[in-house]
């Protein structure tokens, strides 16, 4: 906790990581990004393809734009109405007790 509080890059760097990893951290989610790798989709298709709620689906979502995996924007659609299409963000995420200790120690190379 004295680490966090003497250098915030450090808990900014972690818990950064740990949202990231979070976002991944459901089934449902992996499935979202695997269904989107094909391409981009609108909203009633991935819920149909995904096989749950809209509702669920933009919980879902939220929870990936706002870690940076997938992307999302309203486009019109041919009745006139806004649909929100989404895509996959291109992203490598290498976790191993390497990453995680950079994670933790980054901006912090000593003990104190």
């Amino acid at each position: 906790m004295a680490d966090e509080q003497s250098h915030p890059e450090v808990a900014d760097e972690a818990t950064s990581l740990a949202a990231r990893l979070l976002a991944l951290g459901s089934t449902q989610r992996l499935r979202i990004v695997a269904e989107l790798l094909a391409g981009e989709l609108h909203v009633s298709e991935l819920a149909r393809r995904v096989e749950m709620s809209r509702a669920l689906l933009y919980m879902h979502l939220t929870k990936l734009e706002a870690a940076g995996f997938v992307s999302g924007r309203l486009e019109l659609g041919d009745d006139g109405k806004a649909v929100k299409i989404f895509k996959v963000v291109p992203f490598d995420i290498a976790i191993n007790p390497e990453a995680i200790a950079t994670a933790v120690s980054s901006g912090n190379p000593t003990k104190e």
